[in-house]
This record gives C-alpha cells, structure tokens and sequence, in this order.
C-alpha cells in the first residue's frame, strides 16, 4: 500500500501545473492532500476519477479559498470521518479519516504560527489533536497520520538550526511533535533515512529551493503496531506543483 500526501497549496492551481499527470505517473493507492483552497463544488471531480481515484473525499475550510484537506483513495475505504471532536479541525478543514480494514489513514493540515494569535492557536490545536489521537487509537490501533505539520522536529530537519525564534522551529513546538512522536508514533521518513538535507517546503523567496535552503514540515507518521509492515519512506522533491513536496511511505 503507497500513501502519499502532499501540501498542494491550492489544488486549483496545482492542477494547472499538471498535478493530474504527476498523480497518475506517481500511481500511490491513497493521497492526502493539504492547504487545497477549494471546496468540492469548484473541483472537476472527473479528473481525479479518470486518474484511478474513484473515491476522493474533500473536508473544506469555511472560509472559501482557505485550507482544506482531501484523500484520494483507489480502493473504497469502510469508512470516512470528516474533521475531529474540536472546533477548528472542523471549521477550518483540517482534519480527514479515512478507515481500510487493517490501517486507518489521516490527512491533517496543523496551523502555521504566522503572528502571535495564530501561534496561540496553533498550540491550542496541537493540545486537541494530541487529545483527539489519543481517544482515537483505543479503537483505531493501527494508524497513519500523514500531512503538514508545520514544525521541524530535529536540527537535522531544517537548513538553519539557529532559526529557534521562528514559529516552525519554536522549541515549544518541537517539544510537542517530539512528545507527540514518542507516544507511540514512527517517523517513517527518518526510520528509514538519517541523512540531513531533506527537506519537504521551501520558501518562495531568494530561491530558496534551488539552494535547498528548506525545512522538513511533512510527515507520515505511523503507530508502532504497523512497525514490521513498513517497506519504504522518501521525500519526492522533484514534484514542483507547490512550495511544499510530497512525502509518502509504503506499507504491506
């Protein structure tokens, strides 16, 4: 089973970047998808059926051109829940569930700290999802929690270590991804790749990309249950539809 997900940063936009021809070249059995800035009804819906995704799921923002996640799935899932039991993974489109019969996959967009309030915010987020899991994996054992998360975990994940006063690599946040890792969860990029220098978001600024000057935000994190059916994990950073690249692992 490939999993992909990907902070497309406007699936509009994407797709006029030939996201479609990407997606059914890439050819994962399920994509998370982030920062989609759509709701469903301004989507051609036939693009992603006629790519192999019959069974595509959106959970908008609100507030129109904001947010948003969405799976595509090749296999109908038993089960979709959209958003979580807290506000802003609802009203903000945050939060995706989608149920297979041995794996369950999550698509989740964690708020950017970009001004104080928004920090505020973002840990309050981080404290309702760290609940949401947790509730969660009473029942839901086996599980992947694919998206951006917007923190660097380690030093090794972000091009400039010193940048400690930037929200993204606040140690407060780190803390908490740390704390949210260890609970449980395996970073499947880094189980299997210790090399620094790989990175998952670039800013568009002072070509930032070509330097790889870039911060690794994007991760698929999976239960320890899921352990021994873990067969790969890799950044695709020669995707260029977004300021952000897809990450993806694969499972048996």
């Amino acid at each position: 089973m490939k999993i992909l997900s990907y902070n497309v940063n406007g699936i509009r936009a994407a797709i006029k970047k030939d996201f479609i021809g990407w997606l059914k070249s890439a050819n994962p059995d399920v994509i998370c998808l982030q920062e989609i800035k759509a709701m469903e009804e301004q989507l051609d819906i036939s693009l992603f059926v006629e790519a192999g995704y019959k069974y595509n799921y959106f959970h908008s923002a609100e507030k129109k051109g904001y947010s948003g996640v969405a799976i595509l799935c090749k296999q109908k899932p038993k089960h979709v829940e959209f958003g979580a039991e807290f506000d802003l993974a609802t009203t903000e489109g945050r939060v995706l569930r989608v149920d297979f019969e041995t794996v369950s996959v999550i698509s989740l967009y964690l708020p950017s700290g970009t001004n104080d309030l928004r920090l505020e915010t973002k840990f309050q987020f981080m404290d309702d999802f760290q609940d949401y899991i947790s509730q969660l994996k009473k029942t839901i054992p086996n599980l992947i929690i694919c998206g951006d998360y917007n923190i660097c975990h380690e030093a090794i994940d972000i091009h400039n270590p010193k940048m400690k006063g930037v929200s993204g690599f606040l140690p407060e946040e780190r803390t908490w991804l740390d704390t949210f890792i260890n609970n449980d969860f395996i970073d499947t990029f880094r189980f299997f790749n210790k090399e620094p220098h790989q990175y998952s978001w670039w800013s568009y600024r002072a070509n930032a990309r070509n330097n790889n000057k870039g911060w690794r935000l994007d991760y698929c994190l999976a239960t320890k249950s899921l352990e021994k059916r873990l067969q790969r994990a890799y950044i695709l950073k020669e995707a260029i539809h977004s300021d952000h690249c897809p990450v993806g692992v694969e499972i048996s």
